[in-house]
């Protein structure tokens, strides 16, 4: 079994300088930061841009996992991608077309940063099947996103079995990271069912010893 990453997301860190410094204080245990993108449009909040990510890249050696939050990801990836995203993820939900979507994993490649495809609970994993050949990492929401702090989804354990069960049958290379609601329990058992990312926000960001959480959470 591969060894099971640790991400800790970006939300709800406030500003430019406490990034900085959050980034600096998970350094030697996260594996990623994830970095949450949000454009008040496609979700309710808004967070930073390519510009911030781009100050942040330059004050870390973490690699920033970007998660575009957002409702026209098609004419920012080139930006976020130019700022220092190793992986950029952008939503199945934010496209009207497939052969859309296709184009633009395609580009995130080759850009040279990672492709990544995330899905709301509300998607089934069988209406993206078609496109998983195209990304290197699949992010299941497990919670509704734009809002840090809400309750794990049960439901989502069928999904990264489901999905996990494709990666398998078909050969393909192929991350599934899990967003939302995640403490150790629920950590430890996505582990045993495929997943090989965790991203964790409030559990991380809100604990007294930054170290052990991330720990736990293996």
């Amino acid at each position: 079994m591969d060894k099971l990453l640790i991400a800790p997301s970006t939300d709800p860190v406030k500003t430019v300088e406490d990034l900085i410094k959050y980034a600096d204080e998970i350094k030697n245990d996260a594996d990623l930061l994830h970095c949450d993108i949000m454009d008040g449009k496609f979700v309710e909040n808004k967070t930073f841009s390519y510009d911030v990510l781009g100050i942040l890249k330059e004050k870390t050696l973490l690699p920033l996992d970007v998660h575009l939050m957002i409702e026209k990801p098609t004419k920012l990836i080139k930006k976020f991608a130019q700022s220092g995203a190793n992986i950029i993820t952008v939503h199945y939900e934010a496209y009207k077309s497939k052969n859309r979507l296709i184009r633009d994993l395609k580009l995130i490649r080759k850009l040279g940063a990672l492709s990544g495809l995330s899905i709301k609970p509300n998607t089934e994993i069988g209406e993206v099947v078609s496109i998983i050949g195209y990304c290197d990492f699949v992010l299941i929401m497990s919670v509704e996103p734009g809002k840090s702090g809400q309750k794990f989804i049960e439901k989502t354990y069928g999904k990264v079995s489901e999905i996990n069960k494709i990666k398998i049958d078909y050969g393909i290379r192929l991350k599934i990271e899990v967003d939302g609601g995640i403490n150790p329990e629920i950590s430890h058992r996505l582990k045993m069912l495929g997943a090989n990312v965790i991203v964790s926000g409030s559990y991380v960001f809100s604990s007294e010893n930054r170290q052990v959480a991330i720990s736990s959470l293996r």
